[in-house]
């Protein structure tokens, strides 16, 4: 395998990228092109693996995109796209890394923003362009060691012959020059200190580029006032981390306080819907799961994931790469429960062993799907709890399409919003509305001393008549015995 060297970067002419290719990124932008569309990068802005790129003095949103890069072989003008492949010589990995702060005085041409020394670093390797599919390359991309993304080639939404049988109607595209191809889901913004790596690689496995390495410094140079200064809002912000929730900018649930969680704990699924009853609120049960972990009693706050039904076209644009479901499962957090609405459709997975595991590993309390669960002996064997309809083969894709998470869903029969507390064990798995929680657990532990009481009367041998429920007499006995018993 050939490396990425200077006289390869000498040689590039021109640095072409485009906008949005992926149709994951697609989905996170809210927009699906009709037409692919580009922007120069200057040649300057090229360097190599292990390099660093310094974020301007001033910044605070350097994004980068793990993108794949394509080197032009013989010069191509006019080309169609069956011919089109046979112009690129090479593919590499690349990162098209850009100052959301500066995008506001490009007009749209992106040069202050992406055009600044050592923003597009690309290698080391260089994979022979006759020896890969385009259709079947993987890209993966590391931030500080964690993958943020990973996607692969066989449903862009402008395959790479296209994009060179485009750009060669109007212009020569040059030996040497460089095409990035657009980033999947996934990018976002690192700081000075953090480490981006990007690989590309065939999807078999067989061949890859290695790590492009590419480390984050600070500028201590300050802008100068002869040009445009660095600004930056909630708008640049969500486009530069990806999401309005990865920039911090959306409502997130709050933790579930301490001392609510551990009176949650003590009380019964059984005390808490009567209390839930009490108070007019009949439908808040997921009915008809299964548990993993049946003698397991679980406490936390809800995030959601909805699948909508399978359409192929809609699966093309919403079911590859770093899709909903995944986001979920590598967004939930520690003592957080990530609720799936399926329809109850019981006839495919909706998760499976890596993903059940990922979840695991980023501490969330438990799983809960109204729908099938695949590699259901290893999900089983798990530590974290997973709630079910019934075990199944088939891929998410038989049935599904990962669509949208965080918003209100409906599972097992019950609505859920994204931070209700749900409350499970052996008797069932309840929905409580947060604003309801403290009253009811209150009103809960309550009612499970006055049961307990009852219960000693039962086993000393006194009648239910009057006792279950009390009357005057028994009361008095039991609020006398309680006056004097300490409460937690």
């Amino acid at each position: 395998m050939d490396l990425v060297s200077e006289d390869l970067m000498r040689a590039a002419g021109k640095v072409i990228a485009v906008h949005i290719n992926y149709p994951s990124r697609a989905a996170q932008r809210g927009r699906t092109p009709e037409q692919p569309s580009y922007f120069l990068k200057p040649s300057s802005s090229l360097a190599m693996t292990g390099a660093g790129v310094e974020r301007p003095a001033g910044c605070e949103l350097l994004a980068f995109e793990g993108e794949i890069a394509l080197v032009i072989g013989t010069a191509a003008r006019r080309v169609g796209p069956a011919d089109a492949w046979s112009h690129v010589e090479w593919v590499t990995a690349g990162n098209d890394l850009g100052v959301y702060d500066l995008r506001y005085a490009d007009k749209g041409s992106n040069l202050r923003s992406k055009g600044g020394d050592g923003f597009t670093p690309v290698g080391p390797g260089l994979l022979r362009a006759g020896d890969v599919d385009p259709a079947a390359l993987r890209i993966r991309t590391w931030h500080n060691g964690t993958v943020v993304q990973d996607d692969t080639t066989a449903d862009l939404l402008f395959p790479f012959a296209r994009l060179i049988a485009d750009l060669s109607q109007l212009l020569t595209l040059e030996r040497g020059d460089i095409i990035l191809t657009g980033t999947p889901a996934g990018a976002s913004v690192a700081v000075p200190g953090d480490v981006v790596e990007v690989e590309v690689s065939t999807v078999d496995g067989t061949a890859a580029t290695g790590r492009l390495t590419t480390h984050i410094t600070a500028g201590t140079t300050p802008l100068a006032a002869y040009g445009a200064q660095p600004k930056a809002d909630d708008v640049q912000r969500e486009e530069a981390y990806g999401s309005a929730e990865a920039a911090g900018l959306a409502p997130a649930a709050s933790a579930l306080p301490a001392a609510l969680r551990t009176k949650l704990e003590r009380v019964a699924t059984a005390t808490l819907s009567s209390q839930l009853r009490r108070r007019g609120l009949d439908n808040v049960s997921i009915d008809g799961l299964q548990a993993t972990r049946p003698d397991r009693r679980v406490v936390g706050l809800a995030r959601t994931l909805r699948y909508v039904p399978n359409r192929e076209d809609l699966f093309a644009a919403h079911g590859g790469g770093f899709n909903a479901q995944k986001r979920a499962v590598d967004s939930v957090g520690a003592g957080e429960i990530l609720v799936m609405e399926a329809r109850g459709e019981k006839g495919t997975g909706t998760i499976g062993d890596i993903l059940a595991l990922r979840a695991q590993v980023r501490g969330a309390a438990a799983i809960i799907t109204d729908g099938g669960v695949r590699d259901f002996a290893t999900v089983a064997a798990l530590d974290i709890p997973t709630y079910y309809a019934n075990p199944h083969p088939a891929v998410l894709g038989r049935r599904h399409i990962p669509w949208d998470t965080d918003v209100t869903i409906a599972c097992g029969g019950t609505t859920v919003q994204p931070g209700d507390i749900i409350v499970a064990d052996s008797d069932g798995i309840l929905v409580i509305p947060p604003s309801l929680a403290e009253e009811v657990v209150d009103d809960a532990l309550a009612q499970e001393r006055e049961e307990e009481f009852i219960a000693a009367m039962v086993r000393e041998g006194h009648g239910v008549d009057g006792l279950y429920p009390m009357n005057a007499a028994w009361r008095a006995r039991y609020e006398q015995q309680d006056a004097g018993a300490p409460h937690d």
